[in-house]
């Protein structure tokens, strides 16, 4: 499996307006809004992030998205431990968990096959 670099981070939030403004006080750019507290936004060619407003009652968390160009042409090495393969999102996209040596969980995404 080859990854192409960093996709995205994705972060929840309690708070989808301040965090939003506080990207953009880093200079980051708001790419759209969605009608459900979040949103994604943009510095330069890097990865993109995109925040999401969680309940106060579920604690916060961040997670890293590698670039993956192509789904069906990912073969998965077996020492590699899947969470989950490859599945269609609400969001357009195709995404796999994995898990590393220490545990943490990595999500692997590609373009819809559609």
């Amino acid at each position: 499996m080859t990854t192409e670099g960093m996709e995205a981070v994705f972060l929840e939030t309690h708070n989808w307006g301040k965090t939003a403004r506080f990207f953009q006080a880093l200079g980051f750019e708001l790419e759209f809004e969605t009608d459900h507290h979040s949103g994604q936004l943009r510095n330069g060619d890097g990865p993109y992030v995109f925040i999401a407003e969680v309940p106060e009652t579920q604690p916060t968390g961040i997670q890293l998205v590698l670039k993956v160009t192509d789904a069906a042409a990912c073969t998965v090495d077996p020492s590699v431990e899947v969470v989950s393969p490859f599945e269609d999102t609400h969001y357009g996209a195709r995404e796999m968990v994995i898990r590393d040596p220490d545990g943490r969980r990595w999500s692997l995404q590609a373009p819809s096959a559609s």
